[in-house]
C-alpha cells in the first residue's frame, strides 16, 4: 500500500515484544535531517516494545550506497537477531539516484538472504526533499518506526517457523529410532 494511503507509524502492539532480542541499527549519514529522525523512531519504538537500551546498537555509513556493507559488517560481527538499515535518497537530475537506490536495495535483500536473518529495508526513496519529511515524522508518520515493528514481526516469524520445524523434527525422532532410516 502506498504510504500516502497509510501512517507508517501506526501498529498495534498487542502481540508484538522485542524483549530478549538484540538489535542493529545501520544508518546513513546523508540526508542527516532525515535519517536522524528515522533513527529516533526506531529506537524509541525498539524501546517501547520491550528492548533494552543495551541490546540497540547504532552503526553510522557515509551513505545509502554503504548500507549494504555496513549491514554485512553488524550482521556477521555482531550478536544480533536483526539489522534495521535506515537511509533516505532523493531523487536529483542525473540517473545516479536509480543506481543507489537499486544497490542499496539489492545490497540489504542479499544480506539478509546471506544471514539468515531480518535485515530490514528503511531507506527512504523519494522525489523530492518534501516526500522524505512527511515520511521521517510528517504527515505519513515515520518510516524508522515501521522498520523497527518490521525487525520484531520478522524475529517472531523466524521463532515460529523454527519451533514448527522443531516440533517435525521431535515427530520424527518419536516414530524412528537411531537404526532406522526413514522411508523415503
Amino acid at each position: 500500500m502506498a504510504s500516502v494511503l497509510k501512517n507508517l507509524s501506526e501498529y498495534k502492539a498487542e502481540n508484538i515484544s522485542g524483549k530478549g532480542f538484540k538489535y542493529a541499527i545501520v544508518v546513513s549519514e546523508w540526508n542527516e535531517e532525515i535519517t536522524g529522525t528515522l533513527l529516533n523512531g526506531a529506537v524509541n519504538t525498539l524501546e517501547n516494545l520491550g528492548v533494552e537500551k543495551e541490546d540497540i546498537y547504532v552503526e553510522l555509513v557515509p551513505g545509502a550506497f554503504e548500507l549494504p556493507l555496513g549491514a554485512k559488517f553488524v550482521a556477521e560481527n555482531y550478536d544480533v537477531d536483526a539489522v534495521i538499515c535506515l537511509g533516505c535518497v532523493i531523487k536529483g537530475d542525473t540517473p545516479h539516484f536509480d543506481y543507489v537506490c537499486k544497490a542499496a536495495t539489492d545490497g540489504i535483500l542479499r544480506v539478509s538472504l546471506d544471514n539468515d536473518m531480518p535485515v530490514i529495508f528503511g531507506v527512504l526513496t523519494t522525489d523530492n526533499l518534501q516526500q522524505a519529511l512527511d515520511r521521517a515524522g510528517g504527515i505519513h508518520g515515520n518510516k524508522g518506526v515501521e522498520a523497527a515493528v518490521t525487525a520484531v514481526k520478522m524475529i517472531q516469524l523466524s521463532l515460529k517457523v523454527f519451533m514448527k520445524s522443531q516440533d517435525i523434527s521431535d515427530e520424527i525422532d518419536e516414530h524412528f529410532d537411531d537404526n532406522r532410516s526413514l522411508p523415503f
